[in-house]
């Protein structure tokens, strides 16, 4: 199964919304490894880590499937895993 990172910035009405609580909860029930915070500028950010089609699952669910988001944009950059373990919520 191959392994990849996506480091994505989620823009639209995403903060205020528990959207990060909503990434974690997903990205552990999907077992996806990285971290997601919220910028100064209103977008989120995210680095997904973990098989190709479980990262794909949780982009899709964070543009799509959060009951109180609304995702205008997103952009993804993909690269090599880094070894995250876990998933946590940065302040």
């Amino acid at each position: 199964m191959e392994r990849i990172r996506a480091h994505v910035f989620f823009s639209g009405r995403v903060q205020g919304v528990f959207f990060r609580a909503f990434t974690k909860e997903n990205a552990e029930k999907l077992g996806v490894n990285g971290w997601v915070r919220n910028l100064s500028d209103g977008r989120v950010e995210a680095v997904f880590e973990g098989p190709k089609d479980k990262v794909e699952k949780l982009i899709y669910l964070c543009r799509y499937e959060h009951p109180h988001a609304r995702v205008d944009d997103v952009v993804i950059n993909y690269g090599k895993p880094e070894g995250i373990s876990g998933f946590k919520i940065k302040y």
